[in-house]
């Protein structure tokens, strides 16, 4: 979901990275919707040369796609066909992970494999001959990192550069109409920017494929013409620029690679599934769960899986075994493990098979983070009165909630309204009786309020990047200045990025999870 502050903090980045200019057009796209060139230049008023340029590097740093609307007339009319362009918001906010993913990727791989993935981090998309020239190291071992990268799927061909979409369906139709009413940002540009990724992503066969077989001889032989003559760095280099043309790679059009940012959010949906589960209960239980992603890995299709697929107590076993600290853990201890994490259901059992309940999890760890705003926020009667609401699903009257929550019926009414004007809290006033005696009823409704608490955390997200930019430039003035102050000030801008990395964890939470 897109909100007005997360909007706000998207351009901000891409202000940091790449200028005024560039952001004005991402702007334009964000708040109005896929457009064509022509009306990107009608919006932003800048010149026809200025939107194209600052298009291109929205492309080449995959934050914006083009893609061909494919328009057929009502009455029977030749289909009519207009080049557009999308702002992709999820891409643009993971600007702000890279480090993380630099680290995730150092920690599984090595230091090799996170320089590669950094130079297409700081290019956008890169082919494999501006791997091999921007590389320190051999071409033997750029390939070799390369590999690496693409067998665990960090990395991926790009998408097509203008896939071809036909009209939006009905439902979309009607849910524009309902957003164009309510005023509101609309999950139906969302969907719609799903059926652009989905159309432009190469199919799965392709999408990770790295051929290094050289082009068939006339003769039916493969071409080893001048192997004994090159060394074998040059080889391998040989060999993987062959595979782009075997793949239809031509001067005209090279393949390019790019980060797979859905390997990323996967692995760190996974490590906060875990920390979650590593909080509840003990270190048997938390290499059971592990087990169980590990082994679930390969099937899940898309990031926000609901539930993993089923795997029998056998199965579950066998994985555990692989690691050092698993072999220690006897089948017994599985079973009883999987029992443990049954409640709450972490994971479901059915039928002598066991899954991984993802939506779960991540609900309990957004309502733990909503709770713990609440309590900081507004104390402890606000806290303990929220949560009651929340976990009834029901709309409760003051009293019974003061009832319930020891908290004087004097304040009760006083706390909720704080909640309520901040949009925490649903309320409800009935009159009831010939005396028409007014009722307030209230509730959490808990689809509004992660809307509310998201755009929350992007505009808390927004002011600290706006105050470690002030931070920054701060140091620069003091360049010259007494060393003590020099040292407080970074001290100061290192604990400012240290809440930016805790807030993003929690805007994932909300966002990509």
């Amino acid at each position: 979901m897109v909100t007005q502050y997360g909007i706000k903090y998207a351009v901000n980045l891409i202000t940091a990275h790449f200028g005024d200019l560039v952001a004005k057009v991402c702007e334009c796209l964000l708040r109005k919707g896929p457009l064509t060139l022509q009306a990107i230049v009608r919006s932003t008023e800048l010149t026809s040369s200025q939107v194209k340029n600052s298009l291109l590097v929205l492309i080449q740093h995959n934050c914006v796609q083009a893609f061909i609307l494919d328009q057929t007339g009502e009455h029977g009319d030749g289909a009519k066909q207009s080049t557009q362009y999308i702002a992709l918001f999820d891409n643009i906010i993971q600007r702000w992970r890279f480090p993380k993913f630099l680290t995730m990727v150092s920690k599984k791989l090595d230091k090799q494999c996170a320089e590669l993935l950094e130079g297409l981090l700081q290019h956008g998309r890169l082919s494999l001959k501006q791997m091999f020239d921007r590389a320190k190291s051999g071409d033997d071992v750029v390939q070799e990192a390369f590999v690496k990268l693409l067998n665990a799927h960090f990395i991926e061909r790009c998408p097509a550069s203008e896939p071809v979409l036909t009209n939006p369906t009905k439902e979309e139709e009607a849910a524009r109409k309902r957003a164009a009413k309510s005023g509101k940002i609309l999950e139906v540009q969302e969907t719609l920017e799903q059926r652009v990724v989905e159309a432009a992503m190469p199919t799965e066969a392709l999408r990770f494929l790295f051929a290094t077989e050289t082009e068939p001889t006339a003769d039916g032989g493969k071409d080893k013409s001048n192997s004994s003559s090159v060394t074998p760095g040059e080889k391998r280099k040989h060999d993987a620029l062959e595979s782009e043309a075997e793949c239809g790679a031509t001067d005209e059009q090279v393949v390019l690679w790019r980060a797979n940012f859905d390997e990323f959010i996967w692995c760190l949906r996974h490590k906060a599934c875990i920390e979650n589960v590593r909080a509840r209960f003990d270190d048997g239980a938390v290499i059971v769960f592990g087990a169980m992603l590990e082994a679930t890995r390969s099937a899940e299709k898309k990031v926000k899986t609901e539930n993993s697929v089923p795997l029998s107590l056998s199965s579950i076993y066998e994985e555990v075994i692989k690691s050092e600290e698993g072999r220690n853990i006897t089948f017994d201890r599985v079973r009883a493990s999987l029992v443990q994490l049954s409640c709450p259901p972490f994971v479901k059992a059915a039928n002598e098979s066991y899954s991984v309940d993802f939506k779960k999890i991540i609900e309990l760890a957004q309502n733990e983070e909503v709770e713990s705003i609440v309590l900081k926020r507004y104390g402890r009667d606000a806290y303990r009165m929220f949560r009651l609401l929340s976990n009834s699903g029901h709309l409760l009257e003051t009293d019974k909630v003061a009832d319930a929550t020891f908290v004087e019926k004097k304040e009760t009414p006083i706390i909720l309204y704080k909640l309520w004007k901040d949009d925490y809290l649903q309320l409800e006033k009935l009159q009831i009786g010939v005396k028409q005696i007014p009722f307030q009823l209230w509730k959490v409704n808990k689809n509004t309020l992660k809307v509310h608490v998201l755009d929350e955390m992007f505009h808390a997200a927004f002011n600290l990047s706006q105050r470690v930019a002030f931070e920054l430039e701060q140091e620069k003035e003091l360049s010259n200045v007494l060393q003590d102050k020099r040292v407080n000030r970074l001290r100061k801008r290192l604990l400012l990025e240290s809440s930016q990395m805790k807030l993003d964890d929690a805007i994932m939470l909300f966002h990509d999870f």
